[in-house]
């Protein structure tokens, strides 16, 4: 089972993140951070294993992997499923809300109801609050890689990936191009992917449509 990954980042826009490891093994990670791709990234992983599929899951410390892993014991809850709760609502809060039986808190997940709520409070009620025991010391999600580290990255990112846009009106207006093909207004999305910009490092135009998408 794999449960800790460090390596360069290749691809990262928001959901997916391809991490370059060492040995020359990349890895797809669900991933809901925007790495800059170039970077190093180190971060606990859950390994799901299903009858057809493996599905890695990125956490930037051990206490969400493991609320994530507590998560999906629920009847009615699969991993993808915990991992947008615990991106929406943010695992101290999940802790607080089923430790209090706050039903409304927990509800404000995408997906959660009333049933849901009320199924997540019988089934971790009891164990909650073990969660508390391990660490939520943060890993490095980014980290510059000097010149030397670059040039052993063994997989180039002209192989991996398609070139990557620089310039930053070039980048928000393909987004807004895409955006409003989708029938999505200008005046709406424009607002939004200049604050995105402002606070992510956004390198192509699909992450950014990829985060103005989940705002709007």
């Amino acid at each position: 089972m794999i449960g800790f990954l460090s390596g360069t980042v290749v691809f990262s826009d928001g959901q997916d993140l391809i991490l370059n490891t060492a040995s020359g093994v990349g890895y797809q990670i669900f991933c809901q951070q925007v790495l800059a791709e170039g970077s190093r990234a180190t971060l606990y992983i859950s390994h799901v294993i299903k009858e057809a599929s493996q599905e890695l899951y990125g956490f930037s410390n051990l206490r969400e992997k493991k609320l994530f892993e507590l998560l999906t014991t629920v009847k009615g809850v699969g991993p993808k499923s915990a991992y947008s709760m615990l991106a929406n609502l943010g695992g101290e809060n999940i802790i607080t809300a089923v430790m209090m039986e706050n039903k409304a808190l927990l509800k404000k997940a995408p997906g959660v109801g009333d049933k849901a709520a009320s199924q997540l409070i019988l089934d971790l009620k009891s164990k909650i609050a073990k969660a508390k025991m391990y660490s939520s010391a943060m890993t490095k999600w980014e980290e510059v890689v000097t010149p030397v580290a670059a040039q052993d990255i063994q997989v180039t990112m002209t192989e991996m990936a398609e070139p990557v846009v620089t310039n930053e009106n070039q980048i928000i207006q393909d987004a807004l191009m895409a955006c409003k093909e989708l029938g999505f207004k200008e005046d709406k999305i424009i607002p939004l992917a200049q604050k995105i910009m402002n606070e992510a490092n956004i390198q192509r135009a699909e992450q950014l449509v990829h985060l103005v998408l989940k705002e709007v």
